[in-house]
């Protein structure tokens, strides 16, 4: 039992040491630390994938009683399945990579000690998150995955546009979070527990009860379903909570790839797979799941395609990638999801690492209109960056591929008008993709140098302790979905998933008898490869081309650009009235009305009166005698009056 909880709690451990004894330690010690503890628990979470996913002893090891409070009981106890199995790997393994990326680019930051100590704060609420037994302790783990990252995008405070990240990104997953909450206090009430082995046992005897909710009677398992995934789409960025995604760029390089790739984006994509057994009985909530993740996947490709920032062009993919999962749990393929989910972590943090190398070798440049044939000074990461796109384009044999193969092919087998409509937005998406890889790989890699010569005399490839784990992550972006596929979604996936996933058998999609025409099977990867194409074309054989679309269709270009203007629309919907209501309640409510009352109010009155007495105070006899006569005659006349 020791190495289960040590696989999630020694990054605890190494996090406390270097935050509260960095300064003594050293700033080399707490690297060595941090890695060696989390490089400990991803070795521990390799042993527990095999016994666990491979071998199929699931484990569940009870820790303390955490709450008692009439009918609700809830221990804190560490659930090890094959879902949590596959998370661990993804978290430990991409977190340890990301932990000695960050010995070399954060090399000559001032602190250290502190950025490691955020890092490994953030792995272990990853991992309390994903080893949860029951909602509340997810919430725990969710919320402190929330206040690691709002940590990690601010770190360098010193920048206003940071601070600024970070409190959005805090904010828009506090509207997410309200909703899961929404979501747990439903499940307490419909089940009369949190935890997850009841509320999975009672889930089919409850799947028709209804609530009055509104004046409306409503199915409940759809109400707390709708609420969860409220909460999945803030903390996975899905369209209408996306906003704080490309903001979070501001913090640095392996923050991005540690919040993009494996960890908090893809806490809602895990919290929907692991309630798999509720939302099996809620079509609508199902359908909503679909329709949100394929507009996403869209959506977020759709404006990739025009952005200039190298971060931010890998930041859309990212949203635009958790879209296909989501569409892929909307239609009952949450095996699917997860695979995706897994190779994703690969190659997604392989290309934001990779980007970090970039901006690294260019001097701190982000901007790929001024970046251009630094291939020849940076061969390793170009190759590197290669892998990645191609993996995330989904050619074969990379690991996207497989993934994403599985996802678009599961759409189609549903046979439902939604999950047709997920596969056209699917197979869209897919085009794009290739397009915007392309197009960053050609815009900062080949053709003619953009930066001024000063730049360019500097550019150089990282160090070794950089470029190692590009190299171990690009190996999974090669291999993980060749090895992965029989076990996630091919024959084997019954055996691999066993319980850990739930699906009822009208909607497994995965299993035999679902036949697909041919042009559904290689759409995917022909609308990939056309994506390659155009980009090569564009941006190699007539570069002045995308110039002159953008100004023959600058409304729709300055659309996407402006990320269909939902700043702006959040804006004026919600963040101006908030803040003409708060100077309203603060100069009229709280200025004029309480203090104008009250403290103010009293002190002025006594002021006033003070300056009418004092006025009183001349140093005329006559005077005083006049106020004398008149105090007696006012005393004698109460006298008489109260004589009668």
């Amino acid at each position: 039992m020791m190495l289960y909880v040590a696989a999630v709690f020694l990054p605890l451990a190494g996090s406390f040491v270097a935050g509260l004894f960095g300064r003594l330690i050293g700033d080399r010690a707490a690297q060595v630390l941090t890695c060696l503890l989390l490089g400990v628990s991803a070795a521990c979470s390799v042993s527990i994938f095999t016994n666990v996913a491979l071998e199929g002893h699931s484990v569940t090891v009870p820790l303390v009683t955490w709450i008692q409070s009439g009918t609700l009981d809830i221990s804190w106890s560490l659930r090890f399945d094959t879902l949590t199995a596959v998370m661990m790997i993804v978290v430990t393994g991409v977190s340890f990579m990301v932990h000695v990326y960050s010995v070399g680019y954060m090399s000559h930051d001032p602190s250290i000690p502190r950025f490691m100590s955020y890092l490994s704060l953030f792995t272990f609420a990853m991992l309390m998150l994903v080893t949860a037994d029951n909602l509340v302790q997810m919430f725990f783990g969710w919320e402190g995955v929330g206040v690691a990252s709002y940590l990690l995008i601010g770190f360098w405070y010193e920048k206003p546009s940071a601070c600024a990240a970070a409190i959005k990104a805090f904010v828009v997953n506090r509207v997410g979070d309200f909703g899961f909450a929404l979501g747990i206090f439903g499940a307490y009430f419909l089940f009369d527990s949190v935890s997850f082995n009841t509320i999975f046992a009672a889930a089919p005897a409850k799947a028709h009860t209804v609530v009055h909710f509104f004046g409306m009677d409503w199915n409940a398992i759809t109400i707390i379903c709708l609420m969860l995934f409220v909460g999945a789409m803030g903390k996975s960025a899905q369209l209408g909570l996306h906003t704080w995604l490309p903001d979070a760029m501001e913090g640095p390089t392996p923050v991005s790839a540690l919040i993009h790739a494996a960890t908090m984006v893809t806490a809602g994509v895990f919290m929907v797979a692991r309630m798999s057994p509720l939302f099996e009985y809620s079509a609508t909530a199902l359908t909503v799941v679909t329709v949100i993740g394929a507009a996403t996947a869209f959506f977020a490709a759709t404006i990739g395609c025009v952005q200039n920032d190298i971060k931010r062009v890998i930041a859309y993919s990212t949203c635009s990638q958790l879209g296909y999962m989501f569409f892929a749990i909307g239609v009952s393929a949450y095996q699917a999801a997860v695979f995706h989910l897994f190779t994703h972590a690969f190659f997604k943090a392989l290309l934001f690492l990779g980007a970090g190398s970039v901006i690294h070798a260019m001097s701190d440049e982000q901007d790929i209109r001024r970046m251009g044939g630094i291939w020849r000074h940076v061969k390793v990461t170009w190759l590197l960056m290669w892998v990645g796109s191609l993996a995330l384009a989904g050619i074969p044999p990379f690991a996207g591929h497989y993934s994403k193969d599985a996802i678009l092919a599961a759409a189609w087998a549903s046979g439902t008008p939604v999950g047709h409509f997920a596969w056209v937005l699917g197979v869209l998406a897919a085009f794009m993709t290739a397009f915007y890889s392309w197009r960053l790989l050609i815009l900062v890699f080949h053709g003619k140098p953009r930066a001024d010569e000063h730049v360019m005399a500097h550019v150089h490839e990282s160090p070794l302790v950089m470029i190692l784990p590009l190299m171990v992550l690009a190996a999974g972006a090669i291999f993980a979905g060749w090895l992965g596929q029989p076990l996630f979604v091919g024959h084997e996936h019954t055996e691999f998933w066993r319980s850990a996933i739930s699906v009822l058998p009208g909607h497994d999609v995965l299993s035999g008898g679902h036949e697909l025409p041919e042009w559904v099977e290689y759409a995917p990867l022909v609308m990939a490869v056309s994506g390659v194409v155009l980009a090569y074309i564009l941006y190699t054989l007539v570069p002045s081309v995308p110039g002159q679309l953008a100004g023959a269709m600058r409304g729709v270009y300055l659309f996407l650009l402006n990320k269909w203007y939902f700043d702006e629309l959040y804006d004026w919907l919600f963040v101006k009235p908030a803040f003409r209501l708060g100077r309203g309640l603060w100069q009229g409510g709280d200025g004029a009305l309480i203090d104008g009352v009250g403290p103010d109010g009293v002190a002025a009155a006594t002021r006033d009166i003070a300056r009418r007495v004092a006025a009183l105070q001349s140093g005329y006899l006559y005077h005083y005698a006049f106020a004398m006569l008149a105090g007696v005659a006012a005393f004698v006349s109460w006298y008489v009056f109260n004589a009668r």
